[in-house]
């Protein structure tokens, strides 16, 4: 096995996962806890982080840590500023900032801003744009990274860099309509059930409407009263109708042309993958792991690894 080289987090809004990496970002071995920054024991991140990682620390007190996601925001542990788009590996790593953990220093990666009139910003997305032209070197001349989530992001690279992004609330809007309107009150009363007719059913109402799905929504619930649509199946219809407008308008002009790539949550980027082929695109590939090679991408710009082979205890 490797000698260790490097402690990885990935400190989210819901989820807490630590990496203990190897060579080549070979995952020696990892821990998850769902103390995101929002579930975080008493708000005291020092103390999550001795708990969750306190052995590793113990045994490789000379290991360098870093952390990515919400943990650098204004709501976490402390805000690390944002480095401007376009951005890399190297613009990360200099947009590092050291906390005082109480059991030796961790590096807080930066989230990205894009200025302009309708400005925009990621954080913890970065890592896995990185990870992912680490993984597939042919994606940084001409690519769109699709990163679904509760804000997805749809990331566009060119020459190897973060050159601009957009977000879609996606999933918030989901849980918004689900659990505090009307449309998702079928489904509560008789028990969600899967039904993935009902998805591709949604995607193909939001594919084919020509301005947007306002005038739609109202559908998930008068197809129930009419009898049309199953009570049971109305929230994954619902899905295919905000999903799909996600895609319709991510897709619109030369969007579409450009070569694919799911990140993120498997089962989320398989459902995102589904979707895809009824816009025309199928089979697109989801990459697993960008985080965890984007990590040790800013791990190795910012000189925090080095080739001493550390001993392992």
């Amino acid at each position: 096995m490797s000698p260790p080289r490097l402690i990885a987090l990935d400190w989210g809004t819901s989820s807490l996962r630590a990496y203990l990496l190897g060579a080549g970002a070979q995952v020696l071995d990892s821990r998850t806890r769902n103390w995101g920054i929002q579930h975080t024991p008493d708000r005291d991140f020092a103390r999550a982080y001795q708990l969750l990682i306190g052995d590793w620390l113990e045994r490789w007190p000379e290991l360098p840590a870093l952390a990515a996601g919400m943990i650098g925001s204004r709501q976490g542990w402390l805000e690390v500023p944002y480095v401007p788009c376009p951005a890399d590996e190297r613009s990360l790593a200099e947009g590092l900032r050291v906390i005082d953990t109480g059991r030796g220093a961790l590096h807080l990666v930066p989230g990205v801003m894009q200025g302009g009139a309708r400005p925009n910003v990621l954080r913890g997305e970065e890592t896995q744009v990185v990870g992912a032209l680490a993984l597939d070197p042919a994606l940084r001349d001409d690519a769109l990274l699709v990163l679904p989530g509760t804000h997805s992001k749809w990331a566009s690279i060119r020459e190897g860099r973060l050159v601009g992004f957009d977000t879609y609330l996606t999933g918030e809007l989901f849980a918004l309509l689900r659990d505090h309107s009307i449309l998702g009150r079928p489904a509560l009363e008789s028990g969600a059930e899967a039904s993935p007719a009902a998805f591709a059913w949604g995607l193909r109402m939001a594919r084919d409407a020509e301005h947007g799905i306002a005038d739609q929504l109202f559908s998930v619930r008068s197809l129930v009263l009419c009898g049309q649509l199953a009570p049971a199946h109305s929230l994954d219809y619902l899905s295919g109708l905000l999903i799909g407008e996600e895609l319709r308008g991510a897709l619109a002009g030369s969007a579409g042309s450009r070569a694919l790539v799911l990140l993120g949550d498997p089962a989320l980027c398989q459902r995102y993958r589904d979707a895809l082929g009824q816009f025309g695109h199928a089979g697109v590939r989801i990459l697993d792991n960008a985080g965890v090679a984007g990590l040790w991408r800013v791990a190795e710009a910012a000189g925090l690894l080095t080739d001493e082979v550390l001993r392992l205890a």
